[in-house]
């Protein structure tokens, strides 16, 4: 029986400490872990060498800075999670591994404001065929990462805002899956995990301090800080759509007028252009047409960079973070939409603010939220159930 204190419970302690540190980041060499835990060179290396042969984790040749280096990560068969995205007209799935590689991953046309019974029933439908694709069986599945575009409400765990999706009003988005699937569901909004997507596996790698805004049906952000999602005491943090820009402008869908929104979604933006270029244009279109230089298109991205600005320099002085990367359809524009960005950002940011921030382009596209979905559920394994599913370690002291 170990106690606390014990060598054999500061090394256990040691174990887990390793095994957090490889599982959040996907693939680390041992200097790596080192830096993450603190722990001593000599030690990391015990543990590794530990983890290797009870199966835990696989080490492979590598390169760091030039020197041979050895990578470390999670063993490919130590279990697998999934990813569910609902879009406002798609959903889209991906399974993956615990050393953070999809193994399958699928989207299809959905829209999300028709039945939420059906959304689930082919979103189970869907996760069912992919893990079956994978080969691995259904009870490997560790846990489900689930995104919805709406606010989730930190208490009951429905949805906040029966304005942005009527048709889910009072559902239980977490319980509603986890119920279908027989599996742990971790549930969060849609801009939260493009956060977290791009924070694992896109522009937002190595930062602790982003905000990440998605512009689409809607504009949302999802905010980095110190490393971790904050979602605020009742879960709406990052609502930067319904920031006040013009208090005698259009009326926005939450009730007040002028929102951040109602000059930069899509539902509207896109009414500017239908005059002239037809009742069927999309964002994804106007962008690939302001990028071929028709100048409707170019004006249009240029105003709502300028408002989303407006957006960006109000976070900047609230909250200075580093870096803030762009998601949704708009991000394809480029520098299009990104130079009215930074143009907004050194007029209404205060200066020391500007000076520290980076706006980018996500790397992750449509993908974002979904690989943001499967990093929610990596954050949500515990390291010490994957201790103890492995061969019985080595009863050494590091």
């Amino acid at each position: 029986m170990e106690t606390p204190g014990s060598q054999s419970s500061l090394h256990r302690a040691n174990l887990e400490r390793v095994v957090r540190a490889v599982r959040l980041a996907g693939s680390l060499t041992q200097a790596e872990i080192a830096r993450s835990t603190g722990l001593s060179a000599a030690t990391v290396s015990n543990i590794v060498r530990e983890l290797r042969d009870s199966g835990t984790v696989q080490v492979t040749p590598t390169s760091s800075g030039g020197r041979r280096a050895r990578a470390v990560t999670l063993s490919g068969d130590a279990g697998i999670v999934v990813g569910v995205d609902f879009g406002h007209s798609h959903l889209r799935v991906a399974v993956g591994n615990l050393a953070h590689q999809v193994l399958a991953e699928q989207s299809e046309p959905f829209d999300v404001d028709t039945s939420a019974s059906e959304g689930f029933d082919r979103a189970e439908q869907l996760v069912t065929r992919l893990i079956a694709s994978t080969g691995v069986g259904a009870d490997k599945v560790i846990g489900v990462g689930l995104g919805v575009p709406g606010p989730i409400d930190v208490e009951t765990g429905t949805l906040g805002s029966t304005a942005i999706l009527p048709g889910w009003g009072g559902l239980n988005p977490r319980q509603e899956l986890a119920e279908r699937l027989g599996m742990p569901v971790q549930v969060d909004n849609d801009a939260n995990l493009g956060a977290l997507g791009e924070l694992v596996w896109g522009s937002g790698r190595g930062v602790k301090d982003l905000a990440y805004i998605k512009v689409a049906s809607g504009v949302g952000a999802g905010l980095v800080m110190d490393g971790r999602i904050y979602r605020g005491p009742g879960g709406t943090a990052g609502e930067i759509g319904h920031i006040t820009l013009d208090e005698s402008g259009p009326v926005c869908r939450c009730g007040n007028r002028g929102c951040l929104e109602t000059f930069t979604a899509a539902r509207y933006v896109l009414e500017l252009l239908r005059g002239s270029h037809g009742p069927d244009l999309t964002l994804a279109r106007m962008v690939q047409l302001a990028r071929e230089g028709d100048p409707g298109c170019r004006r249009v991205i240029g105003d709502v960079g300028r408002h989303v600005g407006m957006g960006v320099a109000s976070l900047a002085n609230l909250l200075n973070p580093s870096r803030v990367v762009l998601g949704g359809d708009l991000a394809e524009a480029g520098e299009l939409v990104l130079g009215p960005i930074r143009e907004s950002v050194a007029r209404y940011a205060i200066p020391s603010a500007a000076r520290r921030l980076s706006v980018v382009s996500g790397a992750l596209g449509g993908r974002a939220e979904v690989l943001g979905a499967l990093a929610l559920a990596l954050s949500e394994v515990g390291d010490s159930s994957l201790l103890d599913a492995s061969v019985p370690l080595v009863a050494g002291v590091s």
